[in-house]
């Protein structure tokens, strides 16, 4: 995520921000077992378990794939969905819950047969008619209608369906997802999706993915989107708009879809031009670029204050500089494909995005990385960079703070300076490749530097996201 103008906190700068048959790899199953109650319990968990966010993801099912078919009228900033999602139960189930707040539901059936449903806050708790048995598989279709509202995240800045003058800038990081469609909303639960989005003709609905194609009839344009890969809730988009569209594919095969508001045209151009040879840069740092497809949504959203890596196609509020561009592009690899098992561990997709635009601006001609490093370590002990560890950023509010971004990239020069720069550039690739389209957590990034390196990397990783307040070295 990057952040600016109206939180500085979650600035991209360091001053600031599978297919549906897909098996769940072991390690995915385990967690959510473990995240369903001790015994041969029947009620799945109204969480995945996340400390920060307690109510996120659910527990006793995995989602393999979601098809969503909406239908928006900016005018009166009425929804109409339906959400299928066809999932696969981790154990017996006679109760489940899906994060969904604010729609109402007009519908809900499990395998084609009504269900009992209750709403509890944020909690959609549906009973089905007939139980479900540990490795069934089962498909819950909902029907819903409303005027969807953003949430507000902990650290005040606005989350998921927000409405725009032309339509709705539509981001859902951590929790905005449920804001707009039932999902199991934590990035433990990754699915392919699809989208069929309808608006008034003369708007553009843009999603993750490829385009599948567009339709349009009495008024108004259907849009189809496919995420073949693998992508947790939170960076699912539908955003909606009066856009310009520039379509393309790279010499790597790469369709590029860009939808650029027209105010923010002129602006953004330049830098939308630079994606495909950023592409090819982090391609040859962190291995093949992960998805079949690329792009940019630059909406015009004064009231957001950031962007976000939404899968394949980042969102940006207003015309992106080169190195949010180079940001959201890293999380392509580093948030997106390789997903966090905990917010808690964030700083594996912040700081690694933030190193990125360190070594982009070393190789291209800018600051090095290690000047990068010094401005930052002169800061005062008090400054706000060492406000918490990065490691351990203690609560919601503090995902998208400064150390995050910023102490997090330093962790990873730490490294680098250890370890030598061949050596560095093997781990950040094979983080990427071993962990494509699945889940990584600071632990295992340890083990692997320290198992490519031949090096005890404890000390130093303990020192710059463990320890609180500025290290005594650097």
């Amino acid at each position: 995520m990057a952040h600016a103008r109206q939180h500085p906190a979650r600035r991209t700068t360091v001053l600031s921000r599978t297919a549906v048959g897909a098996t769940v790899p072991v390690a995915l199953a385990a967690l959510f077992a473990a995240a369903s109650p001790a015994g041969a319990g029947t009620t799945g968990t109204a969480g995945a378990g996340d400390p920060y966010f307690p109510l996120a993801g659910n527990g006793g099912y995995h989602v393999r794939h979601y098809g969503l078919t909406l239908r928006y009228d900016p005018a009166s900033r009425r929804l109409d969905g339906r959400a299928v999602l066809t999932a696969r139960a981790t154990g017996d189930l006679t109760r489940f819950d899906l994060d969904f707040q604010g729609l109402k539901v007009t519908g809900l059936t499990v395998d084609r047969k009504g269900a009992r449903f209750r709403r509890e806050g944020q909690e959609l708790i549906v009973t089905p008619r007939r139980p479900l048995h540990r490795g069934q598989n089962f498909q819950v279709a909902v029907t819903y209608t409303g005027t969807p509202k953003p949430v507000t995240d902990p650290d005040g800045s606005l989350d998921g369906w927000i409405p725009t003058d032309d339509g709705a800038f539509v981001a859902g990081e951590p929790q905005g997802a449920m804001t707009w469609f039932p999902a199991s909303n934590h990035p433990l639960d990754k699915a392919s999706y699809d989208f069929t989005l309808t608006v008034p003709a003369g708007r553009t609905a843009v999603a993750n993915g490829v385009l599948l194609g567009s339709r349009t009839a009495h008024g108004r344009t259907t849009f189809r989107w496919r995420q073949a890969e693998p992508m947790a809730a939170y960076l699912a988009t539908a955003t909606i708009g009066t856009f310009q569209v520039k379509q393309y594919t790279t010499r790597d095969g790469i369709k590029v879809y860009d939808a650029v508001d027209p105010r923010e045209a002129n602006a953004a151009k330049p830098v939308l031009g630079k994606l495909p040879s950023v592409l090819e840069w982090e391609s040859r740092l962190f291995g093949p670029y992960p998805f079949r497809a690329a792009g940019s949504i630059v909406d015009h959203a004064p009231d957001v204050g950031y962007a976000l890596e939404t899968q394949t196609r980042p969102v940006y509020d207003s015309a992106p500089d080169l190195a949010t561009l180079v940001h959201e592009s890293a999380h392509q690899w580093f948030g997106d494909s390789v997903s966090l098992t905990s917010w808690k561990d964030i700083w594996l997709n912040e700081g690694f995005a933030t190193y990125a635009e360190w070594l982009y601006a070393e190789q291209h001609g800018g600051k090095t990385a290690q000047a990068e490093f010094d401005a930052l370590y002169a800061r005062p002990a008090g400054d706000e960079l060492w406000e918490f560890p990065p490691g351990d950023p203690g609560s919601g509010a503090n995902i998208f703070g400064t150390p995050v971004y910023a102490r997090g990239a330093m962790a990873l020069h730490e490294l680098r300076r250890a370890v030598g720069d061949r050596t560095f550039l093997r781990v950040l690739r094979a983080w990427a490749d071993t962990h494509r389209g699945g889940h990584g957590t600071t632990a295992q990034f340890v083990r692997l530097a320290e198992r490519i390196s031949g090096q005890d990397l404890d000390g130093l990783f303990r020192t710059w996201l463990y320890t609180p307040g500025k290290p005594h070295s650097a």
